[in-house]
């Protein structure tokens, strides 16, 4: 068995990223919507995340008192600078996952399902390691 201090401080990492993850899944897609359409509406949010649109309403309110978003009611989505910032780097997160899961021979969809929970999960180390196997020769 591991040592329990260390198991410990693995099992608060992960209750983190889970706090983190809801944060991360939202402004991510805020972002796709305003970069593909020009806005982001409460409504395209619920349906494109699959929930209902007062969760996303209720979501929003903690993403604007977390300093991520910004928003009227009846009005779209806005990403502040540091919201945005997020985004970037769930952005960079998620593309790497997908590319390590496709160099092991993964195919597109299922290394795009996957990545979603993954990319919540997976340390700058880690990370790192994916970077370089996916720049490296092909496996096999």
């Amino acid at each position: 068995m591991p040592d329990a201090d260390r198991q410990a401080a693995n099992f608060q990492r992960v209750r983190e990223a889970h706090q983190t993850e809801l944060a991360e899944d939202y402004v991510e897609l805020i972002a796709d919507l305003i970069d593909s359409t020009g806005e982001a509406r409460a409504t395209d949010v619920a349906r494109r995340l699959g929930v209902a649109h007062p969760t996303v309403v209720k979501a929003i309110g903690r993403l604007q008192r977390d300093g991520l978003v910004e928003s009227l009611p009846y009005r779209s989505i806005f990403l502040t600078e540091t919201g945005r910032a997020m985004a970037e780097r769930c952005k960079r997160r998620h593309e790497i996952v997908v590319g390590f899961l496709r160099k092991i021979g993964v195919d597109e969809e299922t290394a795009e399902r996957d990545a979603e929970g993954i990319e919540h999960h997976v340390s700058e180390m880690t990370l790192a390691a994916f970077e370089r196997l996916i720049r490296s020769k092909p496996l096999g």
